[in-house]
């Protein structure tokens, strides 16, 4: 059973100024492709509605249109756009090969920065296109004498920093294949994900920088060389100006200043479309993290869309999106380059305490128009205080935002703190497509608590339990025709049984995301959170992130967690827990006011059971909660049964959980 989903006000919170929608690169695209594809149907080049129709109903035009419209540069061509349109199994750009570092490197100015390296003290500096291109071509040189060939692998253990764009591109550029992760995972959490790769080579830093503590991992780099015995080599990254210990090194060890000043000329590889360009992995929060393949054509097109006509990026642009290495969003940073635009790197807090509004004076600084970042930073500068409109913010057009359903009462703040012409996008994706499946565009309205469109090429709906397709009511998030970034295919999955049943075990041959959404009739998505941590009111399903949107406008709620544990004797608990703000005490009539927000911002129905204060939530290390794994520590599984805590950013409220559950379970079972 579904619930319809109330339709806010109809007209948008937000509507672009015709005339720079008009300028933008998508409606060139689109003005472009009504002369030279079949896209008849797209009258104006700012009708986003139309567009859309004809990038899902005829996906060869639209997918060639992408390719001839950013000139993609092969070196074989292809025999057709899509050979076989199954799902999974589609073969996109059949007899094309190409490489995707070409793309990310001929659109730079020699002169002009490529990479602007930042960090929390608000240090900078600048790698110009002719420099970057002098290092990759460095560094695969130095890869290539270690012994890296065309399908080996190289992993980094290494912050958001510019060596980690200059490794991976080095090592794209040889046709071989990269995975990288954050310092903040310990070695072993690290391993997991690397050892299944069997890796030739390492290229790791002596540490990275977190709120004024610089974070020492020259041991923890050894320790992971160690857990990986297919390695030739080690690249010793100096960023902090740490002094690796003779005689301890994992050998044959280069450093990095040796491994990137070599003068060489840039050799890149020519490979197939769907030669593997990356293994990104899974939050690993249940066994081993699940390597997700992705191919060098299909990331360069569905990047190119992204980055180029849904955020508008092209030379002279700019763009500062916070991430960690680990996280997609890190790939997409990276794949600003293929746009000809800037990418800029940070290391450091997003919201350090010394200097909480460090990256608005960033973004000020340094003239970026694209500013990126998530629900929970945005909610965190409202409680702060922070006024981001204190900096020269002229140049940010766009505030992107993802990770998490966007709460409708964040759209005000930043209208009203950033700038009132300034468009904030929220979007929604996944690792597993390394994209986003819905969010804006620069000839998109924007409804304040929605995404505004499905983006273009992705045949987004929402499905009933029946499997048909529903509007203003809640579904499943399903793409019913294929996209070239869905993975080539997961690591260590030779027959793809594990592939198939991650996305398409529930509707065949339909690729079945995990979210819940309503479309709504005038064609946004909202988003209500992740189908398997659904709440389940008397048959009646709850999407939780509504219920977190509303607690965590409160200033005295930090954090907010709802879940639904089904009991042993048929019953139904829904706690709601919530971390409280300094200062702030639960005491009745907060407990009151929470119930009240609740009940007349959503429905009687969202109200809890019960309302619990908790020290923290548990979350992956790109910052979801951990709603399923904290739903069955509830119901008494033990934590070794549900999760690796190598997979969280702190194993403490883990454990909180699991005293709750194992106290709820002994009480069950005494009152039997």
């Amino acid at each position: 059973m579904t619930t319809t989903h109330p339709t806010p006000d109809p007209a948008p919170f937000f509507t672009p100024d015709p005339q720079t929608a008009a300028r933008s690169r998508i409606a060139d695209f689109a003005r472009w492709a009504a002369r030279h594809q079949d896209a008849g149907a797209v009258h104006e080049p700012t009708d986003y509605e139309a567009l859309y129709r004809w990038s899902v109903t005829d996906l060869e035009g639209f997918w060639e249109a992408v390719w001839q419209y950013f000139d993609i540069d092969a070196t074989t061509p292809y025999e057709r756009v899509l050979a076989e349109e199954t799902m999974p199994g589609a073969r996109w750009f059949p007899g094309a090969t190409l490489n995707y570092v070409h793309h990310a490197v001929r659109h730079l100015h020699p002169d002009a920065p490529a990479i602007t390296a930042l960090d929390e003290t608000g240090a900078a500096y600048e790698i110009t296109g002719r420099q970057l291109r002098a290092r990759v071509a460095s560094v695969a040189a130095t890869l290539r004498d270690l012994g890296v060939a065309t399908g080996d692998r190289v992993v980094g253990y290494l912050p958001n920093t510019p060596h980690a764009i200059i490794a991976f591109l080095a090592t794209a550029s040889l046709g071989a294949v990269w995975s990288v992760c954050g310092q903040d995972y310990a070695p072993k959490a690290a391993a997991d994900r690397f050892a299944q790769l069997e890796p030739t080579v390492l290229i790791t830093a002596d540490g990275y920088l977190f709120n004024g503590t610089t974070h020492d991992r020259r041991t923890a780099s050894l320790e992971l060389a160690a857990a990986l015995p297919t390695l030739k080599g080690t690249v010793l990254v100096d960023h902090l100006g740490l002094t690796w210990p003779e005689g301890t090194r994992p050998g044959p060890a280069v450093p990095w200043e040796e491994a990137a000043t070599r003068v060489e000329y840039l050799a890149i590889t020519p490979v197939p479309f769907d030669h593997p360009l990356w293994v990104v992995f899974s939050s690993g929060t249940t066994g081993l993290p699940k390597g997700i393949v992705h191919g060098h054509g299909g990331v360069l097109l569905e990047h190119l869309k992204t980055l180029g006509l849904h955020s508008d990026l092209g030379v002279g642009d700019r763009l500062l999106w916070y991430t960690t290495t680990h996280w997609m969003m890190w790939n997409l940073v990276a794949s600003t380059l293929l746009t000809g635009a800037t990418t800029c790197t940070y290391d450091g807090s997003p919201a350090p305490q010394a200097r909480p509004d460090i990256l608005w004076q960033l973004a000020a600084r340094h003239k970026v128009t694209v500013f990126g970042t998530s629900p929970h930073y945005l909610l965190a500068m409202a409680k702060l205080g922070i006024e981001p409109a204190a900096h020269d913010l002229s140049a940010v057009r766009v505030i992107g935002c993802t990770g998490s359903a966007l709460p409708a009462s964040t759209y005000p703040w930043v209208r009203d703190h950033v700038g009132a012409g300034t468009q904030l996008a929220s979007t929604s994706g996944g690792t597993d497509v390394v994209s986003g499946f819905a969010g804006s565009a620069p000839t998109t309205p924007v409804w304040a608590g929605e995404l505004s469109a499905p983006h273009l090429g992705v045949a987004l709906a929402a499905y009933d339990a029946e499997g048909t397709a529903v509007f203003d009511q809640v579904g499943e998030l399903v793409v019913t025709r294929p996209m070239p970034s869905m993975p080539v295919h997961f690591w260590n999955d030779p027959d793809g049984s594990r592939y198939r049943e991650a996305y398409f075990g529930v509707y065949p041959g339909v690729w079945r995301h995990g979210d819940w959404i309503t479309h709504t009739s005038h064609g946004s998505v909202i988003v209500h959170g992740r189908s398997d941590a659904t709440l389940n009111r008397n048959g009646v399903r709850l999407g939780s992130s509504d219920i977190h949107d509303i607690v965590e406008r409160l200033p005295e709620i930090t954090e907010a967690l709802v879940v639904g544990v089904e009991e042993p004797d048929g019953g139904y608990w829904m706690p709601l827990f919530v971390v409280l703000a300094d200062g702030a005490v639960l005491d009745g009539a907060l407990r009151d006011r929470i119930l009240d927000a609740i009940r007349t911002g959503a429905s009687p129905r969202h109200v809890p059971d019960e309302i619990l204060a908790v020290p923290a939530l548990p979350h992956t290390r790109t910052g979801k909660k951990l709603e399923v794994p904290v739903k069955r520590l509830l119901q008494g599984v033990a934590a070794d049964q549900v999760l690796n805590l190598g997979a969280v950013d702190d194993p403490e409220p883990i454990a909180h959980f699991a005293r709750l559950g194992a106290q709820r379970s002994k009480r069950s079972t005494d009152h039997r």
